[in-house]
């Protein structure tokens, strides 16, 4: 079952801006730069994944995805998440894959067995929408076939993809994964973060490790 993986990725310079008061800039570009680099470690080791895709403006992005081996597909006009996921979605049916994944470049603690997961053995069609730790955003989408839905990504989005998919009549599941529950977004999301590493350190784990270097944890 082909499986495409679409991350897509801002420019870094617009990204996060609700930290902006609380963390440097400097600080911010450099967190942004590691947590998709994270993310893309996780995606690219996944054995279910066949193509990994990042949707991006911004050439620092455009150059973590090629040192993955991601296919680039540059976004210059910056449409936004739902702009560019639909990007990645055509991008998946012109290589007639039978499974899209969407994927955050901001959830760092995001593993490989997670993605394989969540897109192993989904019926044709299928929707399942993966919500932030908060359950009222969406941090995945994982479809067969890829466009069964158009994302509708934004506040409140858990409850509109799902009615979106009923309305449309396609089968339909939420599905909490650990590791897309936490995106950063706000200062509190870092504390969030780092008390979830130092727990998984204590374990014996190293999660997000370029990320955790960023925030010097």
């Amino acid at each position: 079952m082909k499986t495409v993986a679409i991350v897509t990725a801002k420019r870094f310079t617009a990204a996060k801006q609700r930290m902006s008061g609380a963390v440097p800039e400097e600080r911010r570009l450099a967190l942004v730069e590691a947590m998709l680099g994270d993310v893309l470690e996780a995606v690219t080791a996944a054995r279910q994944v066949d193509l990994t895709v990042v949707i991006t403006g911004e050439p620092a992005a455009a150059s973590i995805a090629e040192s993955f081996g991601a296919e680039v597909i540059h976004d210059p006009d910056d449409a936004g998440h739902n702009g560019a996921a639909l990007l990645g979605i055509d991008r998946a049916k012109g290589v007639e894959a039978e499974v899209a994944v969407l994927l955050p470049g901001d959830c760092p603690l995001l593993e490989p067995r997670e993605i394989d997961s969540l897109v192993t053995g989904l019926p044709d069609p299928f929707l399942v929408v993966v919500p932030d730790r908060h359950g009222t955003g969406t941090n995945s989408l994982a479809m067969r076939p890829p466009g069964t839905i158009d994302p509708s990504f934004g506040e409140g989005s858990c409850e509109r993809h799902l009615e979106i998919a009923k309305q449309a009549g396609i089968p339909h599941a939420t599905e909490e994964v650990e590791g897309l529950a936490l995106d950063l977004d706000t200062p509190a999301d870092i504390v969030a973060l780092t008390t979830k590493i130092e727990m998984a350190r204590a374990a014996g784990g190293n999660p997000a490790p370029r990320t955790a270097g960023v925030l010097g944890i």
